[in-house]
């Protein structure tokens, strides 16, 4: 039951920070419409994270953030990626066997999406491509055409969709991202490897439902402290979801990675659940190697 100190983790949402983050959320800014969220807030759910990391002034950010990798026995990281990214591009370059990409895509862009989604894959190997419906402008439900040519790229070059699901943090309409729209991608691309991030709640019930129905639909852990893990979630992973629930965080957009490992060992995961949920699952999903 104990969480083990012997496993080599794999973090499926992890960044690398600088010394102020608040320039990742410009691109939300046109769907905001409170006057605390736009003017306020450095980060847009910051009602929510009361205690965001600050890295504070650092020679280095990569360096940094190695260390807190390994200070909590983290072999790897997913990390969002894009070619303006220059902070990313230099991760990769230094450390491809620490950092792996993910692109977050937007579906607004038609057929030049799903060209680039290829071309990334193919120039610097990405390992994922993730989703955030509700933050898009427009804003873009799980289960509308615009993601279809996408799903349909991402069965060709088997590569797993991340996207979040449930009530958006950010003070955003939740409609895009109600967990029962994967019920349709589901049913309609049987290949596609779909891994929920940010919890669905308050339909964590249904999450785990529809991952008993369809096998290629996998739950993260992303932007919760283990403290918070849905019980539902830990239910179905400790009886028939072994395989299909897995760890990511969520450092360092809202919570730090000590809070995380500090509340990690109190997550009531069966013995046989612990190396998938912390690795096993993830290097399969994601097609990880050692």
């Amino acid at each position: 039951m104990p969480m083990p100190s012997d496993i080599n983790i794999i973090d499926l949402m992890l960044s690398v920070p600088g010394e102020d983050n608040s320039q990742w959320y410009e691109y939300m800014k046109p769907m905001l419409l409170d006057a605390e969220s736009r003017e306020i807030f450095k980060m847009p759910a910051q009602y929510m994270f009361r205690d965001i990391p600050q890295a504070g002034k650092k020679e280095d950010y990569i360096a940094y953030t190695l260390e807190q990798m390994d200070k909590h026995n983290i072999e790897k990281a997913l990390m969002g990626f894009d070619e303006n990214n220059e902070t990313a591009m230099e991760a990769l370059r230094r450390h491809p066997e620490r950092f792996m990409a993910s692109y977050e895509a937007n579906p607004n862009n038609a057929m030049d999406e799903v060209r680039k989604i290829e071309r990334l894959y193919h120039e610097y190997g990405i390992k994922a491509v993730t989703g955030f419906p509700s933050g898009l402008c427009p804003q873009v439900p799980i289960n509308d055409k615009k993601w279809y040519p996408i799903y349909a790229k991402l069965v060709e070059l088997d590569l797993p969709f991340c996207v979040c699901v449930g009530v958006p943090g950010p003070r955003l309409p939740m409609a895009p991202q109600k967990v029962e729209l994967l019920d349709e991608v589901c049913w309609f691309f049987p290949e596609l490897k779909v891994v929920m991030r940010h919890g669905g709640e308050p339909w964590d019930e249904l999450a785990w439902k529809l991952m008993l129905k369809y096998p290629n639909l996998y739950y993260s852990t992303s932007a919760f402290a283990p403290k918070y893990y849905p019980e539902p979630i830990i239910e179905f992973a400790n009886t028939r979801g072994s395989d299909q629930v897995m760890y990511a965080g969520y450092f360092p957009m809202g919570i730090s990675l000590d809070r995380i490992f500090r509340d990690m060992p109190e997550v009531p995961f069966k013995d046989e659940v612990w190396p998938k949920f912390l690795r096993d699952n993830a290097k399969r999903v994601f097609k990880i190697e050692d």
